[in-house]
């Protein structure tokens, strides 16, 4: 069991890191090659804050192990709203204030009720889900990207940040080596995140989405948290909810997407009556507060928290 832990910590350290090397080095080869930068954000950054859920989900599915699958993308949706902008709202509030949110809230809802029918009314993820969720997703990247054509602005804010990532290029070898190692780390990471997760959940008799719902979706969730705190830390941390809120959307869309073509998920008796309902409450949650335009205080960020960790030990508890 202790080797079982070592190798799942193994996993998420290669993923985030495969990860981070795959979106630096694919971003600055597509700015090497005069791609412009929204382009780029709104299909390489966005797509790779992704890539771990994304390799940890596929890998899961193809073993069968549905249920880490599963438990990621609705653990790691949890965490995001209350974990990621829980956390760091105990230092600086953040405002939900940012043009366009709204809308990106109403999608990510959206998603949401998609993702909750097809568990409740349907029971099973299978090939036909799976393409309706990735044609979502294609669809709302593509609106995304003419509206901000049209108006002339980054309301996401991915100019910036790819902009951060290509403020000094490297040289073309080292770029490749970037994208290489993350395209060999990501499926790597995800390998052994997945085959010892599962391992040890047999080890302790519990679940298999128990480890998709903590261990694994906090693993995934690591980046949007640290994006976050750096943010919050220098009291800009308002355009970083849309980035989590576009988080959401993908996990949901294009991660579940992904889980229905490589294979059929059949949804858990415990994940549909507990963990379901949270994922659906926390993010009505952080709409209303979006459309309300209403700020994550300090006192919500300790709510946020108390949730969270309540949650963590229910699921805990109730493991076996």
């Amino acid at each position: 069991m202790v080797l079982d832990i070592a190798f799942v910590i193994l996993g998420l350290v290669i993923l985030l890191v495969a990860g981070d090397m795959l979106v630096r080095g694919a971003v600055i080869l597509a700015r090497l090659l005069n791609v412009p930068a929204l382009l780029i954000g709104l299909t390489i950054v966005a797509f790779g804050t992704s890539a771990p859920e994304l390799a940890v989900t596929v890998k899961a599915v193809l073993s069968g192990d549905n249920g880490i699958a599963i438990g990621n993308i609705v653990g790691s949706n949890i965490a995001n709203i209350l974990l990621v902008l829980g956390l760091p709202a105990l230092i600086a509030p953040l405002c939900l204030k940012t043009p366009g949110l709204g809308l990106h809230g109403i999608t990510m809802m959206g998603a949401t009720v998609l993702f909750a029918y097809v568990v409740y009314g349907k029971g099973v993820l299978d090939t036909q889900w799976g393409l309706i969720f990735l044609l979502f997703i294609f669809a709302y990247i593509a609106f995304v990207g003419v509206s901000a054509m049209r108006k002339g602005k980054d309301e996401a804010g991915f100019v910036e940040e790819v902009e951060e990532l290509t403020a000094h290029p490297p040289k073309l070898p080292k770029t490749i080596f970037l994208v290489v190692g993350g395209l060999i780390g990501l499926p790597l990471g995800g390998a052994l995140l997945v085959q010892h997760g599962a391992d040890l959940a047999r080890s302790l008799s519990i679940r298999e989405d128990i480890i998709g719902l903590t261990i694994v979706a906090f693993g995934t969730s690591l980046p949007e948290l640290a994006t976050v705190w750096a943010a919050a830390l220098k009291k800009q941390a308002d355009v970083a909810v849309g980035n989590i809120i576009g988080s959401n959307i993908f996990n949901i869309l294009f991660v579940g997407g992904a889980a229905g073509l490589f294979g059929t998920t059949i949804f858990t008796e415990e994940l549909a009556r507990y963990d379901l309902p949270v994922m659906i409450f926390v993010t009505l949650i952080l709409l209303i507060m979006v459309l309300m335009k209403s700020r994550i205080t300090r006192g919500v960020g300790v709510v946020f928290m108390v949730i969270y960790i309540a949650y963590i030990l229910f699921i805990s508890v109730n493991a076996a």
